[in-house]
């Protein structure tokens, strides 16, 4: 996971407004808000990595409540719109969404569908989609 995390960092583009890096605080914030416990590498994720900005994803934030890719915000969104709740959102990009599963695993939902394309984790996301700024 480190190595993935340095790679990510390496890689990360240099922006005039860098995002917030979150604390442990904003993440029980949102927890409480969506009424549901993240998994442990969701939280080191958030913690690591959502402060940082590469490629075409935008994966979700937790420091800025007024971000569009606030995990709270996008979460109530996309439950409403039918994505299971025991799914929490990771990535949205375009119509499609990335979630995390209650196994940890990373799911694509394409247009709303659930599709077969899966992650064994968030860290193999981080790695063959966000670092690669590959299609899936």
């Amino acid at each position: 996971m480190q190595e993935i995390i340095d790679e990510l960092l390496s890689v990360a583009d240099e922006i005039a407004y860098p995002l917030d890096e979150p604390d442990f605080d904003d993440i029980v914030r949102v927890e409480e808000a969506i009424l549901l416990p993240l998994s442990r590498s969701m939280k080191t994720f958030l913690q690591e990595c959502s402060h940082i900005t590469h490629g075409r994803y935008e994966p979700v934030t937790v420091a800025d409540e007024h971000s569009h890719t606030y995990l709270a915000d996008l979460t109530a969104r996309v439950w409403s719109e039918g994505i299971p709740r025991d799914c929490v959102p990771l990535c949205q990009y375009g119509r499609d969404l990335f979630v995390v599963t209650l196994d940890d695993e990373v799911a694509l939902y394409e247009d709303g569908e659930l599709s077969d394309k899966t992650w064994p984790s968030i860290w193999h996301w981080v790695e063959e989609v966000w670092i690669r700024d590959s299609d899936y």
